[in-house]
C-alpha cells in the first residue's frame, strides 16, 4: 500500500496506470513516470512495482521525502534474485534546478535502500524516452490479442522455412498473396512480437516492415 497519496496537480499529469504486474491501478505523479511504468510492465525481469513506497524524514527539512516507486525482481536461472530498486523519476532539468533541495532527500533515500540490500536510482528522460519505449508504445495495443494455436504455428513454421531469421515483409510475403492477406496477419505478428514468440533489435530499431525479426534462440 502507498505510504502516501498522490495529489492532483493542475502543473503535471497524474493518474493511475493500469499494469500486468499489479491487482490495483498504480499512481502516478508526471507523463514521465506513466513512461517509465510502461518500461517495468513488458521487463520479464520486473516481478512488481509498488509506487510511493515509503516516506523518509530528512534531517532539516520540514518535508519528509517520498520516492516514486520500489521495484522487485524475479530469480534469474541461477536462482540469484537482484535487489529491489528505489527509484525517482525526475526530468534532468528538475534534477538541476532543484539539486540544493534534492540533495539531501536523495542522502536519506540512498541510505535507507543501502541499508536494506536495495539499490536507489534516479532515472530520467534519457533513461526512458528511448527506441524500446517508443517500440512498446506501439505494441502495447496487440498485447491482448490472442491468435489461434494455428495462426501462431503458422507465422513461426514460415519464419523457420526462411532460416529462422527475415525482414518481416519476407514473411509477410508467405503468409499473405495480397495486401489484404497481409494486413490480417500484421496484427498476429505484433501480438507474437510483443509475447518474444518472435524477436527483434527492439532497442535499436523502430518497428517497420523492413526489421528483422528472428526465432529465440537463433
Amino acid at each position: 500500500m502507498p505510504s502516501r497519496k498522490i495529489p492532483k496537480n493542475h502543473l503535471f499529469v497524474t493518474g493511475a496506470y493500469a499494469s500486468s504486474k499489479s491487482d490495483v491501478m498504480i499512481g502516478f505523479e508526471s507523463l514521465l513516470e506513466k513512461e517509465y511504468m510502461l518500461l517495468l510492465d513488458f521487463d520479464p525481469t520486473v516481478e512488481k512495482y509498488v509506487e510511493q513506497p515509503v516516506t523518509l524524514p530528512v534531517p532539516g527539512k520540514s518535508r519528509r521525502y517520498t520516492p516514486d516507486l520500489l521495484v522487485t525482481f524475479r530469480k534469474d536461472s541461477t536462482g540469484h534474485r537482484p535487489p529491489a530498486q528505489l527509484i525517482e523519476v525526475k526530468t534532468t532539468a528538475e534534477l538541476t534546478r532543484k539539486a540544493e533541495d534534492l540533495e539531501p532527500k536523495f542522502a536519506v533515500a540512498e541510505k535507507y535502500a543501502t541499508d536494506r540490500g536495495w539499490i536507489f536510482l534516479k532515472k530520467t528522460e534519457l533513461d526512458i524516452r528511448t527506441q524500446r519505449l517508443a517500440n512498446l508504445k506501439f505494441l502495447r495495443r496487440y498485447r491482448n490479442l490472442s491468435p489461434a494455436p494455428e495462426e501462431e504455428a503458422g507465422v513461426l513454421a514460415r519464419l523457420q522455412v526462411l532460416g529462422g531469421t527475415a525482414e518481416l515483409q519476407s514473411l509477410l510475403d508467405m503468409l499473405g498473396a495480397t495486401p489484404e492477406e497481409q494486413a490480417q496477419w500484421t496484427p498476429i505478428l505484433w501480438n507474437l512480437v510483443v509475447r518474444n514468440r518472435i524477436m527483434f533489435n527492439i532497442d535499436r530499431e523502430p518497428l517497420s516492415s523492413n526489421v528483422e525479426v528472428w526465432l529465440p534462440g537463433n
